[in-house]
């Protein structure tokens, strides 16, 4: 499929895991890709490594430290001046922690909060004239979680892919309203959704060693086909969202989890089996 075919994805946090499969993804099918990451030599080996792979010089490495709003806007700007436009923005960010809540003060929240929430929010806003314009409409999908949906522990985490799924249900309301005029005939519109995944093999689980490989092990039998998830899956979930083939699609959390969100029922039913 090549359902990206002319059109410029922005993929923050690009340079592994989620991101990297994302961006490997929407190159794929054709898309030009800024790969943005706050490390701009990680950045650079993937994009160098999805070339590889799609044969392309279609991905290129932007710095963007969501954290700070004048990284985040030069990131979008060098974006659009180099492609002069901008579809689809993947935004992909999360900083986790094993602190238990009781431990968390108030620097460790927004050590959490501001990069997986307000990061994402300082991104979107500097996409969003631009995908306004794009034409046939522009789409944002966000990496949201399954601890944005039910309670997986990490309070601070989940507080925010929490607010990250609502926000995008906001986004999507307030600004598909432009597709019908009533806002404006000068804007176009954007469809806003998200993925929820679950327990998936990157290194926030994997670089912990075997500890990390444990709990995602335990993880994974939870789940109803009782095995964890690649990034891979989770970036076919996020092309699908961003792709015309989602065009009446907007402001949902796609779970994309193994059935972690029915792992206690489908442990039942699968001993009764």
């Amino acid at each position: 499929m090549r359902r990206f075919t002319e059109k410029t994805a922005l993929v923050t946090g690009g340079a592994h895991g989620i991101g990297l499969a994302c961006a490997r993804r929407l190159a794929a099918e054709g898309a030009t890709v800024a790969i943005a990451d706050v490390d701009m030599d990680a950045a650079a080996d993937a994009a160098s490594a999805v070339n590889d792979v799609t044969r392309e010089q279609s991905a290129f490495a932007v710095a963007c430290d969501v954290t700070q709003r004048d990284s985040v806007e030069q990131a979008v700007a060098a974006v659009v001046e180099r492609c002069n436009r901008l579809d689809v923005l993947v935004s992909n960010v999360g900083i986790a922690s094993a602190v238990r809540f009781a431990d968390t003060d108030d620097a460790e929240w927004n050590r959490q909060l501001d990069p997986t929430l307000t990061g994402s929010m300082r991104v979107i806003r500097a996409a969003l004239p631009h995908l306004l314009v794009a034409p046939g409409g522009g789409a944002v999908v966000a990496t949201a979680s399954v601890n944005g949906l039910i309670a997986c522990g990490g309070v601070a985490y989940s507080a925010a892919k929490a607010g990250v799924i609502n926000a995008m249900k906001n986004l999507a309301a307030e600004f598909g309203a432009n597709a019908r005029g009533t806002v404006g005939a000068d804007r176009g519109w954007v469809r806003f959704n998200a993925v929820a995944p679950g327990t998936t093999e990157t290194r926030a689980w994997t670089d912990r060693g075997a500890e990390g490989e444990r709990e995602m092990r335990e993880f994974a039998a939870l789940t109803a086909m009782g095995r964890s998830g690649l990034p891979d899956e989770i970036a076919a979930a996020v092309a699908f969202l961003a792709s015309s083939d989602a065009s009446w699609i907007t402001g949902v959390a796609l779970p994309v989890d193994g059935g972690l969100t029915v792992g206690p029922l489908a442990q039942v039913l699968a001993h009764d089996a």
